[in-house]
């Protein structure tokens, strides 16, 4: 099946509300390119040099937004390159994001990634959270948009269900604190059913749409 037609399937199984992210990780600027003329509008990198190089070859627009594990030092080139960062898991994190933005004025959307346990290596604490986006709110260059969540992998992704469930909990509680707040950012390829229906609005597709 062709890229086209994947992204016309996804988009035929979500509500017209939830934004598709088309994670990009390994494809070649050729490909990307023919998601992107499918209707894809965002594009999602887990690697700051990897991005750096396939940006430089793009021959058209879209939206970029980081959502690997991001390291401090990276920070400075991660603002430069990405209109979003949706990893960030610690207050020194955003204090670095902040301090990138500020050398070269530029306000920088940024998600918070929870972690809800279960072998996940990144991410803020769900009884953490509010504290870590108060952090953010006090920042001159991060505007806090929405809550990152990652599924642990089940074969049966019927399983991912109570973690997205939690998850949603946590971004309404995130929301109604912090009216800045719209975005849950959650499913990916194998489980973005079930997370569409524990309120995800973003899900962030790779091989469905690649291959």
């Amino acid at each position: 099946m062709q890229i086209k037609e994947n992204v016309k399937k996804i988009f035929s199984e979500i509500p017209k509300n939830v934004k598709v992210l088309a994670a990009t990780k390994n494809q070649n600027p050729e490909k990307i390119k023919q998601a992107v003329n499918a209707g894809i509008r965002v594009i999602g990198e887990n690697i700051v040099q990897d991005a750096e190089k396939k940006f430089s070859e793009f021959d058209f627009e879209v939206g970029k937004h980081f959502i690997g594990h991001l390291q401090s030092n990276k920070a400075k080139k991660a603002v430069e390159l990405f209109d979003c960062i949706q990893s960030v898991d610690s207050l020194k994190l955003a204090g670095k994001i902040d301090s990138a933005c500020s050398g070269i004025n530029k306000k920088m959307p940024v998600f918070i990634e929870l972690n809800l346990g279960e072998n996940q290596k990144f991410g803020v604490k769900k009884e953490e959270i509010l504290t870590i986006a108060e952090g953010i709110s006090r920042m001159n260059f991060l505007e806090l948009k929405g809550l990152m969540f990652i599924a642990p992998f089940f074969e049966q992704p019927e399983k991912s269900v109570p973690f997205f469930s939690e998850a949603g909990k946590v971004f309404f509680e995130l929301k109604n604190s912090f009216a800045s707040v719209e975005v849950l950012s959650m499913g990916m390829s194998t489980d973005f059913v079930f997370a569409v229906k524990n309120k995800s609005n973003m899900i962030r597709i790779g091989k469905k749409i690649f291959s």
